[in-house]
C-alpha cells in the first residue's frame, strides 16, 4: 500500500467501531437472514488493516484497508438514506471498475436499496430506457460517463475518481458520515427478508428491449460463496478486475472477495500492458475474462511466464486448445465456467479430473470446453427436451439421454436462479417453464454427467437438414496455426438453406504471409476444416477482418455479424 496516500478523515472509522446492524427481536434464534453485506463487516472485524482495494493506475491512486473501505460503505449507506432512498428503491451506478462501483455493491444494500449497475457502453437512449424502466431514484455516475445521464430527472452524484476532498462523490460520503451522527452500523437496520431484491441487472437486449433481472440477497450470498470456493479464492488471493463490475454484478465477485478476505485491484480499462504489469508485479492470483480477452493477453508483447500460479476464470465461450496451451505455458490455469445474468453469472464449472493431465492438449481442451456441473449452492443442472409449440408452461420436463448426442436445453433452479424479470410477469412465467429457468442454450449430456453446450438456439446452423454447432466449428477452425480469433454464423445458401461463414482475425505474425492473398488463406482454411469437420459444417465463406464486434465483457456479438451477412 502506498505510504503517500491518506484517505479522507471521514473514511477513517472511529475507535472501538462495532460491526453489528440492528436486528429485529422477532428473528428466531436458529436463523439469520442471509446478506452478502455480512462478508464485508466480518472482514473489517477480523482483518481491519489488510488491504481491501487498490486503484493504482489513475492520476489519483487510492488504497483502502478493510476498515477504511467498510467505513466508506457505511458513509454511502447513510448518504443514500439522507437523500431519501427507502428500502426497495433502485440506485443506478454507471462506472468502470473503480472504488465507487465496488463501494456501491455494498453501500446500496446496506441502505436496504437495490443496486442497478448499468453498462458504460450503452447509448444515451438505452441508458434512458433502463433508468425509466428501473425507476431509479438516484444515480451515481463516473465523470467519464456523466454525458449518459445529462437529462436525468433524479439526483445525480458524480464521482471524479479521486478519493480526495472536493470530489462530488467524496462530499456525498462526507455528508453521509455527518448525517449518521456517529450512530455507526447500529444505526442501520438489517434487511430481515433475505428474498428481498439485492440487484437489478439488465440483459444485453440483442433481440429487443433488455430485461431487468431481479436477484436476491440470499442468492447473492450463496453465489458469492460458490464462486470463491470453486475458484479457490482465499485470504492471500489478489483479484484483478478485468470483468466489468456492471456485468451481472461482476458475477458476485464484489462479495466473493470480501467473503474470502481477499485483496482486489481495480482497472478502469482492459489494457493488456497494465494487466501484465499487475500479473508480473502485483501478486495477482485470479482474474475473470472471456476467451477474446485472454487471447489479447497471451498475444501482448509483455506476455511471459508469471512468477506465481494464476487462475483465469473463463466464460462466454470455451477456451480453444491453442489458448489453453498458451495460458498454461505462462503459468495460468483455467477454470471454465458458464452462466447468465439470470443465474448471478456463473452457475456451472467444468471440474477438472486428475486423469485429464495425461491427455494430449487437444484432448484436454475438448474436456475443458464442456460446461460441466452446477455449483455447490445450486440444484443440479439438467438438459431437457425443448418445449413443443402449444405445450403448457407447467408441462413436466423430460431429460435427454446422457449419450453425448441428443440435444436439449440447459435448465436450472434453486438458490442462484433469478427471482423474476422486473415488471414482466409474462416473461418470468415463460422463463420458468416446468418449474426451472430455461437458459435457451442447446446442449448434450455426456455419459460422465458433464454438460456440453452445442450452441445458442439462434446460433445453430441448419445446413441441408443437418444441425451444425457454430461453437464446435469455431473450436476446430481455431486450431489453424495462423488464426488469432474466429467467429462463425449462418449465411443463406441457395441449395443447402444455410452454410457457415467464418470471420477470422489473423495472428500478427501471420498477417504478412497472407497479405493480398485472402483467397489463398480461405482455401487453406477450408482444407484444414475438411480434416476436422463434416462437410456440412465446413465454412462456405471466409472473411479476414481486422476486428470482431464485442460486448463490454469481450464476448463476440454474433448478432452484429449476422447483420453484416444479411447485407451480402
Amino acid at each position: 500500500m502506498s505510504c503517500n496516500f491518506h484517505p479522507t478523515p471521514e473514511s477513517v472509522p472511529p475507535p472501538n467501531v462495532q460491526y453489528q446492524l440492528q436486528l429485529p427481536k422477532d428473528i428466531p434464534v436458529y436463523r439469520h437472514p442471509l446478506n452478502p453485506l455480512s462478508f464485508l463487516l466480518r472482514a473489517a472485524q477480523i482483518h481491519p488493516t489488510k488491504l481491501a482495494l487498490s486503484h493504482p493506475d489513475v492520476p489519483h491512486p487510492v488504497y483502502y484497508t478493510y476498515s477504511v473501505f467498510t467505513q466508506r460503505v457505511q458513509n454511502l449507506a447513510y448518504a443514500l438514506i439522507q437523500a431519501g432512498i427507502e428500502p426497495g428503491d433502485r440506485v443506478a451506478i454507471i462506472a468502470p471498475n473503480s472504488p465507487v462501483i465496488a463501494e456501491a455493491h455494498h453501500g446500496v444494500i446496506a441502505a436496504r436499496a437495490v443496486i442497478c449497475p448499468i453498462n458504460t457502453r450503452l447509448t444515451v437512449p438505452e441508458v434512458a430506457y433502463i433508468l425509466e424502466h428501473s425507476g431509479a431514484k438516484l444515480i451515481i455516475v463516473d465523470y467519464e460517463y456523466a454525458r449518459l445521464v445529462s437529462g436525468a430527472k433524479v439526483p445525480v452524484i458524480i464521482s471524479n475518481d479521486t478519493g480526495r476532498a472536493g470530489d462530488p462523490y467524496e462530499t456525498f460520503l462526507t455528508n453521509g458520515r455527518i448525517f449518521s451522527q456517529e450512530r455507526g452500523w447500529a444505526g442501520l437496520a438489517w434487511e430481515t427478508d433475505e428474498d428481498a431484491a439485492s440487484s437489478l441487472c439488465y440483459t444485453s437486449g440483442t433481440t429487443g428491449r433488455p430485461k431487468g433481472v431481479i436477484t436476491t440477497l440470499r442468492g447473492s450470498y450463496l453465489a458469492a460463496i460458490a464462486n470463491a470456493y470453486d475458484t479457490r479464492i482465499h485470504p492471500e488471493s489478489v483479484y484483478l478486475w478485468i470483468l466489468p463490475m456492471f456485468h451481472a454484478c461482476g458475477w458476485t465477485y464484489p462479495w466473493a472477495l470480501t467473503m474470502a478476505f481477499a485483496s482486489q485491484i481495480t482497472l478502469r480499462t482492459v489494457n493488456p500492458k497494465l494487466i501484465w504489469n499487475h500479473l508480473l508485479n502485483s501478486g495477482v492470483t485470479h482474474y475473470c475474462g472471456a476467451p477474446t480477452v485472454q487471447i489479447s493477453l497471451v498475444s501482448a508483447p509483455e506476455a511471459r511466464k508469471v512468477p506465481r500460479p494464476v487462475t483465469a476464470i473463463i466464460a462466454g465461450s470455451a477456451p480453444t486448445a491453442q489458448l489453453l496451451g498458451e495460458l498454461e505455458g505462462k503459468g495460468i490455469s483455467v477454470v471454465h465456467v458458464y452462466g447468465l445474468t439470470e443465474t448471478y453469472g456463473p452457475f456451472t464449472a467444468c471440474y477438472a479430473q486428475d486423469s485429464w493431465k495425461k491427455l494430449s492438449l487437444d484432448e484436454r481442451a475438448r474436456k475443458y470446453a464442456r460446461q460441466g456441473f452446477a455449483f455447490l449452492t445450486s440444484e443440479p443442472a439438467r438438459v431437457v427436451y425443448p418445449p413443443k409449440e402449444g405445450d403448457p408452461l407447467d408441462a413436466e420436463l423430460k431429460d435427454v439421454p446422457a449419450d453425448g448426442k441428443t440435444v436439449g436445453e440447459i435448465v436450472m433452479r434453486g438458490n442462484i436462479a433469478m427471482k423474476e424479470y422486473f415488471k414482466d410477469p409474462a416473461a418470468t412465467a415463460k422463463a420458468f417453464r416446468g418449474g426451472h429457468f430455461g437458459s435457451g442454450d442447446l446442449a448434450v449430456m455426456h455419459p460422465d454427467g458433464y454438460i456440453a453446450i452445442q450452441d445458442r438456439s439462434k446460433d445453430i446452423i441448419i445446413s441441408g437438414g443437418e444441425n451444425a454447432s457454430s461453437l464446435a466449428i469455431e473450436q476446430e477452425l481455431a486450431a489453424h496455426p495462423d488464426i488469432l480469433e474466429v467467429s462463425v454464423v449462418a449465411r443463406p445458401h441457395p441449395k443447402w438453406g444455410e452454410r457457415p461463414m467464418a470471420f477470422v482475425i489473423l495472428k500478427t505474425q501471420a498477417a504478412p504471409k497472407w497479405k493480398g492473398k485472402h483467397a489463398d488463406f480461405e482455401a487453406d482454411l477450408k482444407r484444414h476444416a475438411k480434416t476436422r469437420l463434416p462437410g456440412f459444417a465446413c465454412p462456405e465463406w471466409v472473411s479476414v477482418v481486422e476486428e470482431l464486434p464485442k460486448t463490454s465483457t469481450g464476448k463476440i456479438q454474433k448478432v452484429a455479424l449476422r447483420k453484416i451477412v444479411a447485407k451480402l
